[in-house]
């Protein structure tokens, strides 16, 4: 099984990496600064392009889309969330994501049952709304909406793709008050990504196996 996972250098997707490579799986875990087993700056076309010539003729049979950013934390409306910032997130949260997918079809085809998971976050859900980090809640619903499409133009071609909250984990991102550890986080959506079918494609569960309202 082969594995590639985007922004696997640190937090969830570093313990997603450790977390198959500990089960036999074959693990490609990008990094846009070099440490990984591949490069990619999810921001940059070109990067892509390198990553899908890199991967050409070899199956991917998991793609996790994990890379992103949260900018826009402790923003103020009054004079905060600068059109830089909505670009920056954008770019890496919506797009990233999109880019990933597009230019590594090519080798999720080459799988006898290829899946991809989406890392979004249940700040994504219109259900969820207190308030605040309105460009980090805006792209994480955008990554939600991508993937909810494209797992109907995917399905035809055997292609399951899934939707997932990973939970309030203790990283970088998610603080040192955050209610599970990246290892739980990991141990949950492993599992997760084992679930997803073509039955469950489009699917936006939570970490623990609990279906999230969109």
């Amino acid at each position: 099984m082969h594995v590639l996972i985007t922004g696997a250098n640190r937090g969830i997707g570093a313990a997603l990496a450790a977390t198959y490579r500990a089960n036999g799986a074959d693990v490609t875990g990008t990094a846009r600064d070099g440490s990984g087993d591949a490069m990619l700056d999810v921001t940059d076309p070109n990067s892509h392009a390198a990553l899908a010539r890199a991967m050409d003729g070899r199956a991917i049979d998991l793609l996790v889309c994990n890379a992103g950013v949260y900018l826009d934390k402790g923003q103020s409306l009054a004079d905060g969330y600068g059109a830089d910032m909505w670009a920056q997130t954008f770019a890496a949260n919506v797009t990233g994501v999109f880019l990933s997918i597009q230019r590594l079809l090519p080798s999720l085809r080459l799988s006898d049952r290829p899946k991809i998971a989406i890392i979004s976050s249940q700040m994504a859900s219109d259900t969820h709304a207190p308030g605040g980090s309105y460009i980090y809640r805006g792209s994480k619903a955008a990554a939600l909406n991508l993937g909810r499409n494209l797992a109907v133009d995917l399905k035809p071609a055997g292609i399951a793709v899934g939707i997932y909250h990973p939970g309030w984990v203790q990283t970088d991102m998610g603080g040192p008050s955050a209610s599970i550890t990246v290892d739980q986080a990991a141990g949950g959506l492993v599992q997760r990504f084992a679930d997803l079918s073509l039955a469950t494609t489009g699917c936006f569960e939570t970490w623990d196996g609990q279906a999230h309202a969109f």
